[in-house]
């Protein structure tokens, strides 16, 4: 058997296949005036190979694109366009602790959505805070204790 796997090996086709981008979507912030600009960034974006959708939404200053494409490379061919593009810097409001601490709340932003940045998350040491929760209607175990 040893001999027959030996000169298999010679017979067989190898195939290189190259890794296939996975499915992502990139959303940029992109200052937009007119329906020229707006149109001009869509067809710049959609010519590239992978991509799948196109969303611009002048009103937010924001563009989205879906498909097998990397985010440097869309970024890189909006900026090829003339305008001044950057990586979505916003979340929505709703999943931030502190919204309107300084450096996170950002006037600029569209409604609803405040900058992405790296917030401590509100300790709940205090010995207060621990009786509170035994007797809270969220608490499963609050009955028994009763």
């Amino acid at each position: 058997m040893g001999a027959l796997d030996y000169l298999s090996n010679f017979c067989t086709v190898t195939t290189t296949r190259k890794k296939r981008k996975a499915m992502q979507t990139v959303e940029i912030k992109v200052k937009m005036d007119c329906d020229g600009c707006e149109r001009r960034v869509k067809k710049a974006v959609t010519s590239m190979k992978g991509v799948k959708t196109v969303e611009v939404n002048r009103k937010q200053s924001r563009v989205t694109v879906s498909g097998y494409v990397e985010p440097n490379k869309v970024l890189k061919r909006v900026k090829s366009t003339g305008k001044r593009a950057e990586f979505w810097p916003y979340i929505p409001q709703h999943l931030v602790y502190y919204p309107y601490v300084a450096g996170v709340y950002d006037k600029r932003a569209p409604a609803g959505f405040v900058r992405n940045v790296v917030q401590a998350f509100p300790a709940t040491t205090a010995p207060e805070d621990n009786l509170v929760s035994i007797f809270s209607d969220d608490n499963v175990n609050a009955c028994s204790i009763m």
